[in-house]
């Protein structure tokens, strides 16, 4: 359903649910009138975490405003995906009004009622276990009886979650964590601290592993975000566009998705109906997920592929993955949480990335890995028209991409006209 209140026109509205079924009257009233509007070119954005319509729609409404100007020739439709996932209250994206998202964190690790709104959100039937969860983040009980206790209630949130569907073959199920609760918390403390003063080791000493329990719990969030994405993408998104190649054969459809979003939209391939090519590009802004999800095999293990081995072949043209090494939350934290899930090393702070080498790094820090022929290139150079006509390309965004303070770093920072142009340029949308 057309917003009035947004910067661009013609613009709809899909949302979905969390097995991927889409409204059904938002999907009748896009494939009935994007013929009708005369549209060439359809740009689909999905979010990553947020958690309400509003703060998505607001997102929608600042990136599409550059388009109208940047190809005033051009016949283009909106369409931004509204999706249930949610956003810690201390991850502002930057220059988003007060009334949108929260800009401040609360005081130290309890919960703040956005959160925890958030969190029932994520996690439904679970009211009682969110309630235990605060009250141990506020009390920050002494010894790690109370960090036990908390970490079998991070788990208990996610039984019952179902499975997340992988990023490459060895991906297990969403433990979130493999070892003690206490040495897990100490571990993302330590690296909360590094990334909150990067390189200042002078007077140095160890965080109180409650520092990072509520990053503990921001992880289990973000598994249960993360296999959500993939399946609306698979099961909801991907046969929708199959049913509009079928109504408006003529459209081409550009895919932009940020953080979970590019995993939503990247998904989205794998579930494209038959021959169906309807995708001519796909940007990924900050994605969050496995930099391994489209290698034909995994420099660990060439007997495993990524999930999405191949699937880039379904978009006519290119998949561009925009990255930034200012992105903490992908250089710190995933790589941390991938590695508490299943693997024995250990590592501290900002220096993660470099610790645990390649296999646990994320899309939107360093781009796409393992894919032969895949392009390398900066901001300058994709707008300058070197951007290639098909396959992967990495495009180094951290020119723009760059502002944001701790934990996530510029994970967010994405409302940037060359990002837009990024877009305009990897669909050839004149």
């Amino acid at each position: 359903m057309a917003d009035s209140g947004m910067s661009v026109s013609p613009y709809w509205e899909l949302t979905f649910d969390t097995g991927g079924d889409v409204d059904p009257p938002e999907r009748d009233h896009l494939l009935a009138q994007v013929t009708e509007h005369g549209i060439r070119d359809l740009v689909v954005f999905a979010h990553g975490w947020n958690e309400d319509r509003s703060a998505a729609t607001a997102l929608y409404r600042r990136f599409f405003a550059p388009f109208p100007g940047l190809a005033p020739k051009a016949h283009l439709g909106y369409v931004g995906v509204v999706w249930p996932s949610m956003r810690f209250s201390d991850e502002p994206i930057p220059d988003f009004p007060k009334s949108v998202v929260a800009t401040e964190a609360a005081p130290g690790p309890a919960l703040d009622q956005d959160t925890r709104r958030g969190l029932l959100v994520a996690f439904p039937d679970r009211a009682d276990v969110i309630d235990q969860v605060a009250r141990l983040l506020g009390e920050r009980p002494d010894g790690d009886a109370g960090l036990t206790e908390f970490g079998r209630l991070v788990r208990l949130l996610l039984d019952g979650a179902g499975s997340t569907a992988a990023d490459t073959d060895e991906d297990g199920e969403p433990a979130v964590f493999t070892e003690e609760p206490a040495t897990a918390c100490a571990e993302f403390a330590g690296a909360l601290a590094a990334v909150a003063a990067p390189g200042g080791t002078e007077g140095f000493s160890l965080p109180n592993p409650w520092e990072g329990a509520k990053e503990l719990l921001r992880q289990a969030a973000y598994y249960q975000m993360k296999g959500r994405a993939g399946t609306i993408g698979e099961h909801g998104l991907g046969p929708l566009l199959g049913k509009l190649a079928a109504k408006a054969p003529g459209v081409r459809v550009h895919l932009v998705g940020h953080s979970f979003g590019g995993r939503l939209v990247a998904f989205a391939l794998r579930g494209l109906p038959g021959q169906a090519r309807p995708v001519k590009s796909l940007t990924l802004l900050e994605g969050a997920f496995s930099h391994y999800v489209f290698a034909d095999r995994l420099p660990e293990d060439p007997h495993k592929s990524g999930a999405l081995k191949d699937q880039q072949r379904r978009i006519d043209g290119p998949l561009v993955c925009c990255h930034s090494h200012f992105d903490a939350a992908l250089g710190t934290f995933y790589p941390l949480a991938s590695r508490l899930a299943g693997d024995d090393r250990s590592c501290l702070g900002n220096e993660i990335a470099a610790v645990l080498g390649p296999r646990w790094g994320a899309l939107g820090h360093d781009g796409v890995q393992a894919v032969p022929g895949t392009a390398q290139l900066d901001l300058a150079g994709a707008l300058a028209g070197r951007l290639p006509a098909s396959g992967c390309v990495n495009v180094d965004a951290a020119a723009v991409v760059r502002r944001g303070g701790p934990p996530a770093g510029a994970h967010s920072d994405i409302l940037h006209p060359e990002l837009a142009r990024v877009v305009l340029a990897a669909g050839r949308i004149a």
